[in-house]
């Protein structure tokens, strides 16, 4: 979900003014009272304090109304008001444990005040106390089933903690009750988007947008036309959002879905301009080089990946795609060994950091240097294999480095480790099938060559694996899995 709006700070304040004007006109009415009875004016000076506290807290003075309320409570150790707005005064200073005990002597004081559950179970999110919370939201809502700001905040609870299913039937229910209510029915979108509820998400965007047409409505069709297979509506609604607020997530959302569906000239000029927007966003420099390395510009897409590691050194993708644009332009060799070897230092036990390190070694160079140090990129690929059995890629250039050196027998081993990983890699069969040939093992040889060959003319079009790991950035960008678990396998 990309948006939260925990507790609803908007409704939860309104209810607070609320509970704070009908304090006020309670003891205005007492003091009137007390006036006509001839009440002693020590009391009548105590509620005008009170007053002047109602008054400091509304006008945002919360370290000026907390010391007049803590005068009061010591002589009012029994008044719902005082407790309660000396604990939301405690809570806007972020003094959260303080604030707790003064709302639940709140509640204890007035059990069936919606309002002030609320306010309790905000404060105890705020500590931490989720399942105490949880109780006091519901125990609010019980209150006051037909409230919106009830069945709001109970949903916006459970979208908080991840439990989107949970949080749906109160958001709807919040929605048919304040259905132009824009938080709510933003958020009610995501949630019919998280579980797959596209229709009902569509039917919620629209009738916020004859409300409040933004931005980030337009984006929100945008995914749910993406997700429902109609690419072009989902490119035209994530222009419209990029045109109404070209924020950088805008303007990497249009680029993304262009790039996806390899419409590649108007994503490189989205591309491009955003990256000249916004210089400083690595995810912008790296679609951009995404963008130029789909259409062929290998050396622009090699500069535009430079930057974007310059610009977060320890972001694995980014080293991911600057390896598959390296391959097709070795011309920037230096530019490209120092940044890959800056990797390799910043994350040395990262097996990805070193097996790119040892190819941008040896692919760049051995075109153009005769001496190449082939023990540091074995040594750097061995150390890869160690850190990682399970990287099939590792194996494979490990591989072809013992065989290259005629060095076959210890080659075959890794090729088999290779396969063993990923028995689909065609080239290992092939060069495993070239390794038996050295080694004698004729029929092991023509039983690799053969699956090689039937891989060959069964092997996905190399396009569809680009688009694949294209897809996978962005979705990793857009936040629908953590960027750790999203890196694209060599």
């Amino acid at each position: 979900m990309r948006r939260i709006v925990l507790g609803s700070g908007a409704n939860i304040t309104d209810a607070v003014t609320s509970r704070l004007t009908c304090s006020c006109l309670w003891i205005l009415f007492t003091c009137a009272i007390a006036h006509g009875a001839g009440v002693d004016q020590e009391q009548q000076r105590l509620q005008r304090r009170f007053q002047e506290a109602v008054q400091l807290y509304d006008s945002n003075q919360f370290n000026d109304a907390a010391s007049r309320l803590e005068e009061l409570v010591r002589e009012f150790p029994q008044s719902f008001d005082v407790h309660e707005l000396l604990g939301m005064a405690y809570s806007a200073q972020g003094r959260d444990s303080a604030a707790t005990e003064h709302l639940q002597k709140a509640v204890q004081l007035k059990p069936n005040s919606a309002a002030a559950r609320t306010s309790l179970a905000t404060n105890l999110v705020r500590t931490h106390k989720l399942s105490t919370a949880e109780i006091e939201f519901k125990k609010a809502l019980a209150l006051e089933p037909s409230r919106y700001d009830a069945n709001h905040n109970l949903g916006e609870f459970y979208v908080a903690g991840g439990k989107i299913a949970q949080a749906i039937p109160y958001l709807e229910k919040a929605h048919r009750v304040k259905p132009a209510a824009y938080d709510n029915g933003y958020d009610l979108a995501l949630a019919f988007i998280e579980t797959g509820k596209h229709a009902q998400a569509e039917q919620v965007i629209r009738g916020l947008m004859a409300v409040k047409d933004t931005a980030e409505l337009h984006n929100l069709l945008g995914e749910i036309e993406e997700k429902s297979g109609n690419f072009v509506a989902a490119e035209q609604q994530y222009q419209a959002a990029a045109h109404m607020d070209p924020s950088e997530s805008n303007l990497f959302d249009w680029g993304s879905e262009l790039l996806l569906h390899r419409t590649l000239d108007p994503a490189v000029d989205v591309f491009l301009q955003a990256a000249q927007r916004y210089p400083q966003s690595p995810r912008l420099a790296i679609g951009l080089g995404m963008a130029f390395y789909s259409r062929g510009n290998y050396d622009d897409a090699v500069k535009a990946l430079l930057r974007a590691a310059d610009l977060d050194p320890s972001d694995t993708r980014c080293y991911y795609f600057l390896s598959k644009a390296y391959d097709s332009s070795p011309g920037q060799a230096d530019d490209v060994i120092q940044r890959f070897r800056r990797f390799a230092d910043l994350q040395p036990r990262n097996a990805h950091a070193l097996y790119y390190y040892a190819m941008s070694l040896w692919k760049g160079r051995r075109a153009q240097d005769a001496n190449v140090d082939f023990g540091q990129i074995e040594s750097l690929l061995n150390r890869s294999v160690e850190l990682d059995p399970k990287f099939p890629e590792a194996h494979l250039q490990l591989g072809n480095l013992y065989s290259e050196q005629k060095k076959y027998f210890d080659a075959a081993p890794h090729y088999e480790q290779a396969l063993a990983v990923n028995s689909n890699l065609a080239d290992a069969h092939y060069r495993l099938g070239q390794a038996y040939v050295h080694l004698g093992k004729r029929e092991d040889a023509q039983k690799q060559l053969e699956v090689y060959q039937k891989l060959r003319a069964q092997h996905l079009a190399e396009l569809d694996k680009q688009r694949a790991e294209i897809r996978q950035f962005v979705i990793s960008e857009k936040g629908e899995k953590p960027a750790s678990e999203s890196e694209p396998q060599p």
